[in-house]
C-alpha cells in the first residue's frame, strides 16, 4: 500500500502558485494544522486574473528562448459565469471594486482573490517573484518527500528545500495549443494565438480569422468586429458546409475549419469559400505544462491528459497524498483511473477532455471533505448559463431571467455570512 500522510501530525508543504486553486489549498491545508509556504512568480496573487498590457515577443507563444508573460486576460474580458457561481463556498463573491454586473471584469474577479488573500491571511506565507525550477523526489525510492528549488527572482536568492508534500497549482493558461493548418510555413500573414491579444485596436482594417469555436473565440471575435474590416471564426466542430453571418454584425461570419492557405495570403476553407487573410489567431486553449516537475514517468502527459491521476488529483504511486481524508490504497486508485478511463474510451471522448469537471465529480470531492454537495441552485444557474450562452451569445451577461435563482444564491450567502461571524 502506498504511503499516506497522517492527520494527527503538522506536515511542511508546498503549494506552486498563488491563483484561485493555490489560494484555497494553502487556506485548507493551513487549516488543518500544516506548514505551508506558497511560491508565486508574479508580484500579487492572482494567478490567470492578473492583466497586462504587455504581450511576448512571439505572437505564437512557441519560441522556448521568449520572456514569458503570464497572463492570457484581454482588456474587455469578463468572466462568463455569474458571480453567483463562481465564489468559494465560505467567501461568495460579492460585489467588490465597483463592478456590480453578474457576469463582471477580470478585474473584479482580481479584487475578489486579493481580499480572499487578507482575509485568510495567505499573503504571510507567499514567496513573491519566486520561480520553481524544479521539483523532484527527496530521495530515489526513499520516503516520499520532495525537493523543492526556486529562485527569488529580485534577490536573486536560491533555495533548495525538502518538503514533506507539494501541490501543483500553477495553472495551465500559458503554454498555448495551436491548430494544425496545411501550408502554414509558407503563407505570409500573421499568425498569433489568443494568449497575446489584449486590445482590438491593432486589427482596424485588417481581415482577420480566428481558429476555435470556445469562450475566447466568441469574445475576441465580437471585440474585434468593431474595428476590423472582416473577421471569420473557423471551427472544427462545424459541419464542412458551415457559412454563417452572425446576427446583429455585417462583418462576422462563422465557418467551417480551415482546409489549407496558401503563399499570396488567401485562405480556403471546408465550406468552398477562400479569403485574403492578413492575420490568423489561433483561440484553440492551452497545454499542460509542467517543466519544473520530475516524477521519473510516474505522471506524464499525452494529448493533454496529465495522468494517472486518481480523481483528477493523485497520481497513485506518489504518495504522501494532500488530502486528510481516508485515502485509498494505490492499487484501488489504479483501479478507479482504469475504469474512468475505458469510459470516456468508449463515449469516444478524446483524452483531452479528461479534466472536464462534471457535478458528479465536484459532489464526490464534496463529500470526501465532509461537505454537503453543490448547492441545487448552483447546478441550475450553471446549466442556465449555459444554453443562454450558446443562444444569445451577446447578451446573455447583461440579460438573464433566474432572478429565482440569484435570491436563492443570497439567501445562502447570508446564512454563510452569519457562520464566519459567529
Amino acid at each position: 500500500m502506498a504511503p499516506s500522510l497522517s492527520p494527527t501530525r503538522s506536515h511542511h508543504v508546498a503549494v506552486i502558485g498563488a491563483g484561485a486553486a493555490g489560494l484555497v489549498a494553502a487556506r485548507e491545508l493551513r487549516r488543518e494544522g500544516h506548514s505551508v509556504v506558497v511560491f508565486e512568480r508574479q508580484k500579487q496573487v492572482g494567478g490567470t486574473w492578473i492583466y497586462t498590457d504587455h504581450v511576448e515577443t512571439d505572437p505564437l507563444s512557441v519560441d522556448p528562448n521568449r520572456t514569458v508573460v503570464h497572463s492570457s486576460v484581454y482588456a474587455s474580458l469578463r468572466t462568463n459565469l455569474p458571480r453567483e457561481c463562481m465564489g468559494y463556498l465560505e467567501f461568495p463573491l460579492v460585489v467588490r471594486s465597483g463592478d456590480p454586473r453578474r457576469f463582471p471584469s477580470h478585474g473584479e474577479v482580481l479584487a475578489y482573490l486579493q481580499d480572499f488573500a487578507k482575509e485568510f491571511a495567505i499573503e504571510e506565507v507567499i514567496r513573491f517573484e519566486t520561480a520553481v525550477e524544479r521539483v523532484s523526489p527527496a530521495k530515489e525510492g526513499g520516503n516520499g518527500k520532495w525537493r523543492v528549488e526556486s529562485t527569488e527572482t529580485e534577490k536573486r536568492v536560491r533555495r533548495d528545500e525538502v518538503y514533506d508534500a507539494v501541490v501543483v497549482c500553477s495553472g495551465h493558461y500559458i503554454e498555448p495549443r495551436l491548430a494544425d493548418v496545411p501550408g502554414i510555413s509558407s503563407w505570409p500573414g500573421k499568425e498569433m494565438h489568443s494568449h497575446n491579444y489584449r486590445i482590438p485596436e491593432p486589427f482596424k482594417h485588417q481581415v482577420v480569422v480566428l481558429i476555435g469555436n470556445s469562450a475566447s473565440a466568441v469574445d475576441i471575435s465580437r471585440d474585434i468586429a468593431g474595428h476590423a474590416k472582416e473577421v471569420h471564426v473557423a471551427g472544427r466542430s462545424n459541419a464542412a458546409d458551415t457559412f454563417i453571418k452572425q446576427p446583429g454584425y455585417s462583418n462576422l461570419w462563422m465557418h467551417s475549419m480551415i482546409d489549407r492557405v496558401h503563399e499570396d495570403g488567401s485562405v480556403d476553407f471546408q465550406n468552398g469559400k477562400t479569403i485574403l487573410v492578413d492575420v490568423i489567431m489561433h483561440c484553440t486553449g492551452y497545454k499542460y505544462h509542467y517543466p519544473f516537475l520530475e516524477t521519473n514517468g510516474s505522471v506524464t502527459v499525452v494529448d493533454n491528459r496529465v495522468g494517472p491521476l486518481y480523481k483528477d488529483v493523485f497520481p497513485p504511486a506518489l504518495a504522501p497524498y494532500l488530502s486528510f481524508i481516508g485515502i485509498p490504497s494505490q492499487e484501488d486508485m489504479m483501479k478507479d483511473i482504469k475504469s474512468f478511463y475505458a469510459t470516456l474510451e468508449a463515449q469516444g471522448i478524446p483524452k483531452r477532455y479528461t479534466h472536464r469537471t462534471q457535478f458528479e465529480y465536484n459532489d464526490w470531492l464534496a463529500s470526501q471533505c465532509g461537505c454537503s454537495e453543490k448547492e441545487q441552485w448552483r447546478k441550475e444557474m450553471y446549466l442556465t448559463t449555459g444554453v443562454r450562452k450558446k443562444a444569445h451569445p451577446e447578451t446573455y451577461r447583461d440579460e438573464w431571467e433566474d432572478h429565482h435563482l440569484v435570491s436563492q444564491a443570497y439567501q445562502d450567502f447570508s446564512l454563510y455570512t452569519l457562520t464566519c461571524n459567529m
